[in-house]
């Protein structure tokens, strides 16, 4: 439904147990600023919502129009083990895009079945323990490197190599994190045993069973040691420059820079929380928990432009504000069973303007 008007209608939805309703609220608010009276602006009500022409395995469970920040959200669907897939959704939970993973590669779905949708609307993915592909909007491959010893995470850097690591049962001989070139040449790669000792940390799922890496603005690279419970960073000689949340952290996944400089991350405490650390004290500045077990592990959170927070949990999708206030949620409608998180939950999501 739309109004040319800049009408502002809010929709609440909270979902108990059993799909039950517990509050629908609509509110309107008629903004009479004349340069956006002419403008045509999506107006969510509780019909549109009825009538959202929704994927069977999910539901919307909590929608804030006024609140949330509008867009697409692309994520890795991994609750059907035997089918694996993308999925792009909008707000009201309806399928805008969908991309199933081929058959004969649908087993290389485990650990880090991660996704990032690029600038030019292609679809970056790690297949982990077989290797990484892009394809464009009809499903087409545009761009695969193959490689055994890959697992977690990506990033497409803006000088167009792709940034990989591999913890998924990695050794102290292994590379833990990668820099590819578009042509296939590894341009750079960092060795977690040229600053560690490997008998100093635990071992599970591989030494370092390293999850995640990033690129920073001053060329440096932060490395998430998921073994170790600390984040390195690391420079472009491969030296370590300081390790970061140490005594803090506890196999933690997805750390990212923010703009004020601190990092968001999702910690595996009990219960798993989502948070923000400053770099230089190790002090947690903001804290959000996650009490149900059966949303863990948490997989990773992205900060929003309008200040919401996206956490990507085991069984569900959150975006919160600051405060902690739920203002969108998708969740699968098939609970998963305590302990099968890790294999069969969602692993990441990016909302998408």
């Amino acid at each position: 439904m739309k109004k040319n008007l800049a009408g502002i209608i809010t929709l609440v939805l909270f979902f108990g147990g059993c799909g039950n309703v517990e509050q629908i609220q609509e509110d309107a608010e008629i903004v009479s600023d004349p340069e956006v009276v002419e403008d045509t602006i999506e107006v969510v009500t509780s019909e549109d919502i009825a009538n959202a022409n929704t994927d069977p395995a999910f539901e919307i469970t909590v929608y804030d129009s006024s609140k949330a920040y509008n867009g697409t959200t692309i994520f890795s669907d991994n609750h059907d083990g035997m089918n694996p897939r993308i999925v792009e959704v909008n707000m009201l939970g309806e399928v805008v895009w969908e991309y199933d993973v081929p058959k004969d590669l649908a087993k290389y779905n485990n650990p880090g079945f991660d996704v990032e949708k690029l600038e030019n609307g292609n679809i970056l993915f790690i297949l982990p323990g077989n290797g990484i592909y892009e394809v464009d909007q009809a499903g087409e491959t545009v761009w695969s490197y193959l490689d055994t010893k890959i697992s977690h995470d990506i990033d497409r850097l803006p000088n167009g190599n792709t940034l990989v690591v591999f913890g998924n049962r990695d050794t102290p001989e292994d590379a833990q994190v990668k820099e590819i070139s578009p042509e296939g040449e590894i341009v750079w790669s960092w060795q977690a045993s040229s600053c560690f000792t490997a008998g100093d940390y635990k071992q599970d799922q591989g030494w370092t069973h390293t999850n995640a890496a990033t690129r920073l603005d001053n060329g440096n690279t932060l490395v998430s040691l998921r073994n170790f419970s600390f984040i390195a960073e690391i420079d472009t000689e491969g030296n370590l420059v300081r390790k970061i949340g140490e005594g803090v952290l506890e196999a933690q996944h997805d750390p990212k820079m923010e703009e004020d400089g601190e990092i968001l991350l999702a910690n595996h405490t009990d219960p798993n929380t989502v948070l923000t650390l400053n770099p230089d004290t190790g002090e947690i500045t903001w804290e959000y928990v996650i009490e149900e077990a059966s949303s863990w592990p948490v997989r990773g959170a992205d900060r929003l432009p309008n200040g919401n927070v996206l956490i990507t949990e085991a069984d569900r999708l959150v975006e919160i504000t600051v405060d902690g206030e739920i203002v969108w949620e998708l969740a699968l409608k098939d609970p998963i069973e305590q302990g099968e998180g890790s294999m069969k939950g969602f692993f990441t999501s990016q909302r998408i303007q």
